[in-house]
């Protein structure tokens, strides 16, 4: 069991890199990358993720792309199936699919399988605007599944996110 200690989470956050100026001027992107390849940060942050949900979910649904790897060490530590929720047109039969609005157009995920009595534990890296954790919880509820929680590993709370999904359960905030 990893170290869940307040220390054990503060090195784990000192692995997210910090980048100015990236993708676009002005933009302080933060990279989790750097934590993915620390395995105590890893296992620290993967317990975080879980333990508020621990009992209450029997399947773990990750957004594509870096949510697929939390989610997958979330479910592999919590003995669950996984669930991929993929951009459009990745999924081969995809069962349902939900559209949401970006600040430049639209988008789509998808995702197959029925979800009728499950309890889905959704998981991603990033809480931002929330825009795709809601187009998300949507698509389980297409499934049949029931979300028994949201987690993410960084709301980065000037975006508003949290406004859209005020149960959402942050391990770190910037």
């Amino acid at each position: 069991m990893p170290d869940p200690s307040p220390a054990a989470l503060e090195r784990a956050e000192s692995r997210i890199a910090i980048t100015p100026d990236f993708p676009s001027p002005g933009v302080l992107f933060r990279d989790i990358g750097p934590l993915l390849t620390d395995a105590d940060a890893l296992a620290t942050v993967t317990h975080a993720l879980a333990a508020p949900f621990e009992g209450g979910f029997d399947l773990v649904a990750g957004v594509e792309a870096r949510g697929f790897l939390l989610a997958g060490a979330v479910a592999a530590t919590a003995g669950t199936g996984l669930l991929p929720i993929r951009k459009a047109g990745k999924t081969p039969r995809p069962t349902a699919s939900v559209d949401y609005a970006l600040e430049y157009g639209v988008a789509t995920i998808e995702a197959a399988g029925d979800l009728t009595g499950r309890r889905v534990l959704l998981v991603d890296d990033v809480l931002a605007t929330g825009g795709t954790l809601v187009a998300a919880i949507s698509l389980v509820e297409q499934l049949g599944g029931t979300v028994a929680g949201v987690a993410v590993v960084l709301e980065l709370s000037d975006l508003g996110g949290r406004h859209r999904l005020p149960q959402a359960h942050a391990v770190f905030t910037a």
